[in-house]
């Protein structure tokens, strides 16, 4: 009896396996006759999660033509502007680079004699090739929803299938244009997510693209940043830095950096690097004449920003920061010089505060010259200026100008 019951169940287990099988033939049939695709889609569904049928590269190859052939029936009903789903149009492609990319890690895996027979490679590669901008469409349609998990789903997809094998030979990571693109999408939406290690996988791939590259270190930095990575952090500053000058945000938190530690001596071999491999690189001699007005040598920051002015006079942040200083000066020479007006000392004392502001003045009107429209360079140091010479119309334009 025990023998007869064990048989029956060993036939019940064979029968099963069978069953499952079927319908791998059977979804693939379906599939082919653009017949019903939620059946299908059932039946391989079952096939991929049971023990006799998942590790078969036959059930992952037939998962993905299902996929295929509903994409390409939708896309039927689009050239004859039909009714489609959009939504399960994109996911479909999602889930067919899943399936064809499974299918070909295990048609990979050495047979029992140790040879490798992938007979799906080549036909499922084209396939890929010719749908992997719809994982960009797609990854932008739900991002464009709010939906950035599901959208890093899709860049991340794109940018991780440049290097399967399936594509061997074809060289993506060199000739794929959209690269560097769909790796900024990625790690854009990475960030919206907060899942920083996969800002930190794919932002690299962007840093040098000449639109987004400045965006993409902003990422990666800030990713460092929130995983507690100071040492890369900050090169990555420096690198942002060195490629982007007019990126405020590397500017920025570098130097914050450097005067939060107090690190001025690796601050000052920072801007030395820079000059010393290139001597008329106006943006290094300016960031010395910065890093010098935050330690309050304002000497020396005015003979760095005067030189950063000589090989650029167009520099405009140089102007203003000169005029900056003296009127810094100005206000600390204030503090100590008397206020008695009966004083002898207090005549000489006002002449040389009113000199500061002299000093001052072209510098700022200057900045103004060369970038009208960016007022936070010129307008409060104006004010100040005006005010303090007794320029009575200039400083009632500008008062005008900051009541707007």
């Amino acid at each position: 009896m025990r023998k007869i019951l064990i048989t029956m169940a060993l036939l019940a287990v064979t029968g099963f396996a069978f069953a499952q099988k079927g319908n791998v033939k059977e979804a693939k049939r379906i599939a082919t006759n653009a017949g019903d695709f939620n059946n299908a889609e059932k039946l391989i569904g079952e096939a991929l999660v049971n023990a006799e049928t998942k590790d078969d590269p036959e059930t992952w190859n037939v998962a993905g033509f299902v996929q295929q052939k509903y994409n390409e029936d939708e896309m039927k009903k689009a050239y004859l502007n039909q009714k489609y789903d959009t939504t399960r149009v994109y996911n479909s492609v999602l889930k067919m680079f899943e399936y064809y990319l499974k299918c070909d890690d295990m048609a990979q895996i050495p047979n029992s004699k140790g040879k490798v027979k992938n007979k799906y490679r080549k036909n499922n590669s084209n396939v890929l090739l010719v749908d992997r901008p719809n994982l960009i469409n797609g990854g932008i349609h739900f991002f464009n929803n709010g939906e950035n998990e599901h959208a890093l789903d899709f860049f991340s997809t794109y940018v991780e299938s440049t290097f399967h094998p399936i594509f061997e030979g074809k060289d993506l990571a060199k000739k794929d244009t959209l690269l560097s693109q769909t790796a900024y999408f990625a790690s854009l939406a990475a960030v919206k997510v907060e899942d920083y290690e996969k800002v930190i996988k794919y932002a690299p791939y962007a840093k040098e693209d000449p639109e987004v590259g400045g965006y993409a270190l902003e990422f990666l930095s800030l990713a460092y940043e929130a995983t507690g990575d100071t040492a890369q952090w900050v090169a990555t500053l420096k690198e942002g830095l060195l490629k982007h000058r007019d990126n405020a945000y590397f500017f920025g938190n570098l130097i914050d950096y450097y005067n939060r530690n107090e690190l001025y001596d690796e601050a000052m071999a920072f801007a030395d690097g820079m000059i010393n491999e290139n001597p008329e690189n106006a943006f290094a001699v300016y960031v010395k004449g910065f890093l010098y007005h935050n330690m309050k040598d304002y000497d020396k920051a005015i003979e760095f920003y005067k030189k950063t002015i000589e090989i650029d006079p167009t520099y405009s942040e140089a102007y203003s920061n000169i005029g900056l200083v003296y009127s810094i000066q100005g206000q600390d020479f204030s503090a100590t010089a008397t206020n008695d007006i009966n004083d002898p000392q207090y005549a000489k004392d006002q002449e040389t505060l009113k000199n500061f502001y002299k000093e001052a003045k072209p510098y700022y009107e200057k900045a103004r010259e060369l970038e009208p429209d960016n007022s936070q360079l010129w307008l409060q140091g104006l004010y100040r200026v005006y005010y303090m010479l007794d320029m009575g119309a200039e400083f009632e334009e500008i008062e005008k100008l900051m009541q707007q």
